[in-house]
């Protein structure tokens, strides 16, 4: 598990508690403040006054504390009952008063959780087969390397201002249980000709025209991965449409090039990204190799579950709906406490399952998940539904009502209810899916649920079939009538993806001909969504807030900018000084751009063409124009005769300007926030600098840290890359007793990354 250190940031906590106070005393507009908010995982509800916390979960791993933490927020600030459990492994509580959510940030934070980049539009909480390290298929642990990515995308300048959400998922073997086909970017581990590596897929995606992701790398070795998830993450970066919302996922960006040309721009993009990253170190998995058998399936497992660990087993907790309450959450806690048990991980279907389990305790741990009102999956109650018109913005039906009500029969079938198109209970990844839509017959509008057959995400499967579309009255007599024919007809254990595929569409508006049509005089009969004694409406609540605010043009450039620049220095130290000229250029003409805009002028195309403008437009800042155009001519000038020493100069007043640039946007609109996107040049040697000792034995790995550290100035941090197991224990015991900070240790798998602080007095 990924430690507090490295996910939780005190001061930037301590920012956002500043911008609710200036929201609340009417100092930010509406669209500012959305746009800080959810960068923090706060997000808008249908009610007035109250707001949804997402809290994120990588792979969806938790432990006993952090279950209390969740807890005491959901008791201490909130006056509603649950907290919900989402497809994406995370944990959202509702109705959080807007003054509450800095203090539930901080004692979720003492946990170590986070809520920030779970919403708006960055790389969202990283999904991972919930099998993880368990499962005997898997051919490595995939939990390191998702967790390496994840940190490496937090807070990346690159990810605070995408067009739109990013969705990633990690699969350990072929099976592909964490559902790469529908992510923006799946990763899944696979062996090809006798070697370990991975498979990189891109461009899928649910809601809006449902598309199935495309195979960009059959296959790359380890240590390419990174560059490669970065690559495509900039594809979307540089390519996706910022004008049309609806338009603005990857999924579109496959339409638009084509699959040959999107994957020769992702191809583009990742030689790029590959120099770039060079010398970055790689988080290493242990790749024990699988054993053929059985893939587990998109959640957690629907019965016990045995590890490839010799007496021990995974126990599912069935979580209705995904709602479950404080009194439940603080009694799981316990008993992982009294049994000794570190390892939880929040599912796929919203369910919870205890990992690490002794065969000899199972008996003793269900009397007691029992007694909190709890047990392990029964036949037909792998249901999925979203809050839906409960808190959602966008919900058009109650699915979390409907939810309640539907099952999947004793066939088991996986059923998914969405209160709206855009997916977040994934029908169309269900046996049967359902999502809210109104549609208008004989004059009245109707709640209707549009149904899709036949959906699996996993290596094998399918987008479903789209079905038709049933007034919400009926929905439940069409899912048992689906059920029951399925039972009826299949062939032996013909499973009912394979039925229903065999089945084709049309087959599916056939079998329900009548219980779509209403004749006028059973209008009355359907008028009402689930639980609603009112006439059905459609609210009309703004738009859907996963989207965000509208984009700032002066925020995204600079984050493009802060990125460029770690790009342009990695280059520099590669000597790849033509990639780093470009970079140069690239900062300069994004910043420019941001100046232009900011100063209410047009885009102009080339660099001295903007520098000169900005020397009129500015006024007060107009020497920013004028360093501009010194930049420029200096950079057309090294491409020509490049000289080490004008390189460096340039680049360091390069790093100056971009601050200055910063602060006069946010003079010319004392509105504009561009914190997160612009990150301060480092300083000293070490603060981008890896040393890696994991080729060296005791006691020379301790020596060669103990002299990078002499040659260092005091305060400077150095990354050192070292042997799991003993070295670190040896090197970091060596160099705190030398009187140096150890500040944390990041496990990746066969080598371990240990960051120092050097310290004051040796």
């Amino acid at each position: 598990m990924i430690s507090a250190e490295r996910l939780v940031d005190q001061a930037e906590i301590a920012r956002f508690e500043e911008a609710v106070q200036s929201y609340l005393n009417l100092q930010i507009d509406p669209d500012r403040f959305m746009s800080i908010r959810l960068q923090h995982g706060v997000y808008g509800q249908r009610q007035d006054g109250v707001h949804m916390m997402r809290v994120k979960l990588p792979g969806g791993n938790l432990n006993a504390e952090q279950l209390v933490a969740i807890a005491d927020v959901l008791e201490s600030y909130v006056d509603h009952p649950v907290v919900h459990i989402t497809t994406r492994q995370d944990i959202q509580i509702h109705y959080v008063p807007l003054e509450h959510t800095p203090v539930a940030m901080r004692r979720l934070a003492a946990a170590g959780l986070t809520t920030r980049e779970a919403c708006g539009n960055t790389v969202r909480n990283i999904t991972a087969c919930p099998l993880a390290g368990v499962c005997p298929r898997e051919h490595l642990d995939i939990t390191p390397v998702m967790e390496g990515a994840t940190l490496h995308f937090l807070r990346h300048p690159l990810t605070q201002h995408l067009p739109r959400k990013f969705k990633i998922s990690f699969s350990g073997c072929e099976a592909d249980c964490a559902q790469g086909m529908m992510h923006d970017l799946g990763v899944v581990a696979v062996k090809k000709d006798g070697r370990y590596g991975f498979k990189v897929m891109a461009g899928g995606g649910l809601g809006h025209k449902p598309h199935e992701a495309v195979t960009v790398e059959e296959f790359i070795d380890e240590k390419d991965l990174l560059a490669s998830m970065e690559a495509l993450v900039s594809l979307h970066h540089r390519y996706s449409d910022r004008k049309r919302r609806a338009k603005a996922r990857i999924k579109f960006l496959v339409d638009k090039f084509g699959v040959e040309g999107f994957v020769e721009k992702y191809k583009e993009e990742y030689a790029r990204t590959q120099a770039a990253l060079a010398d970055k170190p790689c988080t290493k998995g242990d790749w024990t190799g699988g054993t053929p058998g059985e893939a587990c399936g998109t959640g957690a497992p629907r019965k016990l579950f045995a590890q490839k660990q010799p007496g021990l087993y995974v126990f599912p907790v069935s979580i209705p709906i995904g709602d479950i309450t404080g009194p439940q959450l603080r009694g799981i806690a316990k008993l992982m406490r009294d049994e000794g048990l570190t390892d939880i991980r929040a599912t796929q279907d919203q369910n919870l399952m205890l990992v690490n389990v002794p065969e000899a305790r199972i008996a003793a741990i269900r009397a007691a998940v029992e007694a909190l009102g709890l047990g392990e999956p029964k036949a037909g109650d792998d249901v999925v539904a979203c809050p839906g018109t409960s808190t959602c913005r966008l919900g058009i039906t109650s699915s979390k009502i409907i939810g309640t009500k539907i099952s999947g029969g004793s066939g088991d079938l996986r059923i998914r209810a969405s209160g709206c198109h855009n997916g977040c209970a994934q029908p169309e990844m269900g046996d049967i899916g359902i999502y809210g839509e109104g549609n208008r017959l004989h004059g009245k509008l109707v709640p209707h649920y549009q149904m899709y057959f036949g959906g699996d995400g996993r290596s094998g499967g399918a987008i479903a079939l789209k079905g038709p579309s049933v007034p919400a009255a009926r929905v439940e007599a069409a899912i048992a009538r689906v059920q029951e024919t399925y039972l009826s007809q299949r062939a032996d254990d013909e499973s009912f993806f394979h039925w229903s595929h065999a089945k084709g569409a049309a087959y599916f508006k056939e079998l329900l001909a009548d219980i779509i049509a209403v004749a006028p005089e059973d209008l009355s009969s359907v008028l009402h969504d689930h639980g609603e004694a009112d006439a059905f409406k459609v609210l009309q609540l703004g738009g859907g807030e996963c989207a965000g605010a509208a984009q700032e043009f002066v925020a995204s450039h600079f984050a493009e900018a802060t990125y460029e620049r770690s790009c342009r220095n990695s280059f520099a130290a590669q000597n790849k000084h033509h990639e780093a000229l470009e970079c140069a250029e690239a900062i300069a003409r994004l910043v420019g751009e941001s100046l232009l805009f900011a100063a209410g002028r047009p885009t102009i195309a080339d660099l001295p063409g903007i520098a000169a403008v900005l020397q009129e437009a500015l006024q007060q800042d107009a020497p920013l124009g004028a360093k501009l155009a010194g930049m420029a001519a200096v950079i057309a000038r090294l491409k020509d005769t490049f000289d080490e020493q004008a390189y460096i100069k340039l680049a360091a007043e390069q790093d100056a300007w971009i601050a200055a640039s910063a602060q006069a946007c946010q003079r010319l609109d004392r509105q504009l926030n561009l914190t997160v996107s612009v990150v301060a040049p480092a300083t000293g040697k070490a603060a981008a600098e890896v040393i890696d000792l994991s080729t060296y034995g005791c006691p020379l790995h301790y020596l060669k840290a103990r002299n990078e550290l002499n040659r260092v100035q005091v305060g400077d941090v150095i990354d050192f890359l070292l042997t799991s197991g003993e070295a670190v224990q040896q090197v970091s015991s060596s160099l705190e007793g030398d009187g140096h900070r150890v500040l944390y240790k990041e496990d990746l798998g066969v080598t371990t990354r240990i960051t120092v602080k050097k310290a004051a007095q040796i």
